[in-house]
């Protein structure tokens, strides 16, 4: 292997093997920007000054030697990963939200670096960035530092998200470590009790949409009604905004399993990808906003005492070391519907507003690409003041995007009125 070349890691190589007919790899920052907005020969002169300070983003897949590995593109062109959408007039909301899922849809080209930026003109005479970056260069987090090396003016207080925090050392003594692995087992290897509503043969199409709420109501209120975290409060108002769409599609309410990543990034990492995850019951059937967030809370509290992430990452990394095949297995069992019906990750974005060459953001929404019979993802991100949440869905399976769209909002006022 050459000196320039970068091996894949295994996060690399899992994520690039889910890649399908019908899932593309990618996830999405949708980032609007107000008045003023630069033009695409601005905003390429300024991605291109500023490449060096992300070096995943010019390096491409090859497979030429012994084994596959990223290489840098020697032909890479700023041009050829800027675009700019052309429609016949600036889109609105829904043409936004149209064009985002459209793009979503498309696959990457794997001759070149896997990202791309396109730059669509809106009607209130602004601009959005709709930002694809392929998951096996980047998670969340590490999404969030290219966005702070490429695009925010460095005059902004654009903050990186703190690293996550581990927990401390685990008890040496080893009856209450076996006590401990067989808790971790029960709660993270159960199955639902019932198949999953987004449970289905996923197709190519995809469906999108964006709600907003405030943060700072949010965490007071789960602050003030549970000592529960901001987390708690996403998960419980995902959990109401389910409620609301189930009775609306389906009738029948149920607890739902969730899968929810867990960074484990490290200050000074470099990795591209480095998460875990813990999963848990949402209280779908509970209609007390306050009730709801309660009994999440006390979910979560006991996976945070217990290390549940990191225990997870430990456990399939110690599979792998001793049989690819158990830990392959292991993988299909976590990915199954009957694990988990829906994943909800939350990223922290910058902590302050934020501008591009002079022109405001203004907005900035994340979305993920949804599972093999998991047709619903939700991708969660703060952005100052703001929680924004993304829905990405496959709109054969998943039908009224809307009302869980807007239900989300509906429920997240909800919870800041019972606190």
């Amino acid at each position: 292997m050459g000196v320039d070349e970068v091996p894949l890691s295994a996060e690399d190589r899992a994520i690039l093997a889910l890649e399908c007919d019908t899932i593309v790899g990618h996830t999405c920052k949708v980032i609007r920007v107000g008045p003023g907005a630069p033009d695409i020969a601005a905003l390429r002169d300024s991605i291109a000054a500023r490449i060096d300070r992300a070096p995943p983003l010019t390096r491409r897949l090859d497979d030429a030697g012994a084994g596959t590995s990223w290489v840098p593109d020697r032909a890479f062109e700023v041009r050829n990963h800027v675009s700019e959408l052309r429609p016949d007039r600036p889109l609105d909301a829904a043409g936004l939200s149209a064009a985002v899922a459209a793009l979503f849809a498309q696959r990457l080209d794997r001759e070149r670096p896997l990202w791309q930026l396109d730059v669509a003109r809106l009607d209130d005479g602004g601009a959005a960035m709709i930002w694809r970056i392929h998951h096996a260069i980047a998670d969340g987090t590490t999404c969030v530092r290219l966005a702070h090396a490429l695009l925010w003016d460095p005059t902004e207080a654009a903050t990186a998200p703190a690293p996550h925090e581990h927990g401390a050392g685990r008890a040496d003594d080893e009856a209450r470590r076996r006590a401990h692995l067989a808790r971790f087992v029960k709660r993270e290897f159960a199955r639902s009790r019932g198949s999953s509503p987004f449970d289905g043969r996923i197709g190519r199409r995809r469906e999108v949409g964006f709600a907003t709420a405030s943060m700072r109501e949010l965490h007071d209120a789960a602050k003030r009604l549970g000592h529960a975290t901001l987390n708690d409060a996403v998960l419980a108002v995902v959990a109401g905004a389910l409620r609301r769409w189930l009775e609306s599609a389906h009738g029948e309410l149920r607890d739902l399993r969730v899968k929810v990543p867990v960074s484990l990034h490290h200050e000074g990492d470099d990795a591209g990808n480095r998460d875990s995850f813990f999963a848990l019951s949402l209280p779908i059937a509970e209609r007390d906003p306050a009730a709801r967030l309660r009994a999440i809370q006390a979910q979560t509290a006991v996976r945070k005492a217990e290390h549940d992430a990191e225990e997870m990452d430990e456990l399939l990394r110690e599979l792998g070391r001793a049989s690819p095949r158990l830990e392959r297995f292991a993988e299909q069992v976590e990915r199954g519907p009957r694990r988990f019906a829906l994943n909800v990750s939350n990223v922290p974005g910058p902590r302050s507003r934020v501008s591009v060459l002079g022109a405001s953001v203004s907005g900035m929404h994340s979305l993920a690409e949804v599972g093999e019979r998991h047709a619903l993802r939700v991708a969660v991100i703060s952005y100052g003041g703001d929680l924004c949440f993304g829905f990405c869905a496959d709109p054969g399976i998943v039908h009224h995007l809307d009302v869980l769209v807007a239900g989300t909002e509906l429920e997240a006022a909800a919870l800041v009125a019972a606190g």
